[in-house]
């Protein structure tokens, strides 16, 4: 009998942890939509206090939404806290790194930038992104060689990207390869049409 009795009182009391979880899952959702409702409409302090309310350190996706709405909102601080938060939580997780990379540009870090983007490519070295960002770094510091790299790696992943092959075009340059400068604003100038980096940079090589 005892043992029945005891059989029961677990059945309860996980029934009644089942039914207070889901609760609680219901409530979070509910605020997540109303913090997505108050976005669209540029309402961003009443998106904010939503997710504030159910707020718990160790949850990464409030963490994360806080630091973009916080980020929206020019509360660029906040923004930088509560992606750190959402990092040391999923450290191998790139999506809270990128975000961090949005008020740390808007505050002009570039240094924290340039690490951050350091950081998801140990993580994900062919990141597109990441490795095209890095490199514009590199290059608008002169660090040629560096950014050449970067570079390069894109262009082999993405052969057609216009953005990438006339960085890399410009780096070239930069680095005293005429020949292959060439090549690649030629290429730039047929994946974009009168482009005036293209001809700019051809013009240089006559």
């Amino acid at each position: 009998m005892e043992t029945l009795k005891s059989l029961f009182v677990t059945i309860i009391v996980a029934v009644i942890t089942i039914n207070l979880y889901a609760q609680n899952q219901s409530a979070r959702q509910s605020s997540f939509y109303r913090s997505y409702e108050y976005e669209k409409s540029s309402n961003y302090s009443s998106a904010i206090k939503e997710l504030t309310n159910i707020y718990k350190a160790d949850d990464y996706f409030t963490n994360i939404r806080l630091g973009w709405l916080y980020y929206l909102s020019k509360q660029y601080t906040a923004s930088v806290k509560y992606y750190e938060k959402a990092i040391l939580l999923k450290p191998y997780a790139i999506e809270a790194k990128f975000g961090l990379i949005k008020p740390l540009s808007a505050t002009e870090n570039w240094n924290r930038v340039k690490l951050t983007y350091i950081e998801i490519l140990k993580i994900d070295p062919h990141n597109t992104v990441a490795n095209y960002w890095l490199g514009v770094i590199y290059y608008n510091r002169k660090d040629y060689i560096s950014a050449n790299r970067l570079f390069e790696k894109v262009v082999n992943l993405y052969p057609l990207d216009y953005d990438s092959v006339i960085m890399l075009a410009w780096t070239k340059l930069r680095l005293g390869k005429p020949g292959e400068a060439k090549i690649l604003f030629n290429h730039a100038l047929t994946l974009r049409p009168n482009d005036k980096s293209s001809l700019e940079g051809l013009d240089l090589l006559k």
